[in-house]
């Protein structure tokens, strides 16, 4: 499942992208900032899934 919730992550990122430079086109102050924060939800969860990701390769190095 970590390829999937990889690739929505990095969809939710560039919908953000997208809302922000909407929102600046428009000048929608309030459509920039919903934009900023769907990239960095994105990034937050990108990063948690990195971790996910070399907790298991520690794991599987070691043998646990």
């Amino acid at each position: 499942m970590g390829f999937l919730d990889k690739l929505k992550n990095k969809a939710q990122q560039a919908r953000g992208r997208g809302k922000e430079e909407a929102g600046r086109q428009t000048r929608d102050p309030s459509l920039e900032a919903e934009g900023r924060q769907d990239r960095a939800a994105g990034g937050a969860k990108q990063a948690g899934e990195k971790v996910k990701d070399a907790t298991k390769e520690t794991r599987r190095t070691f043998g646990s």
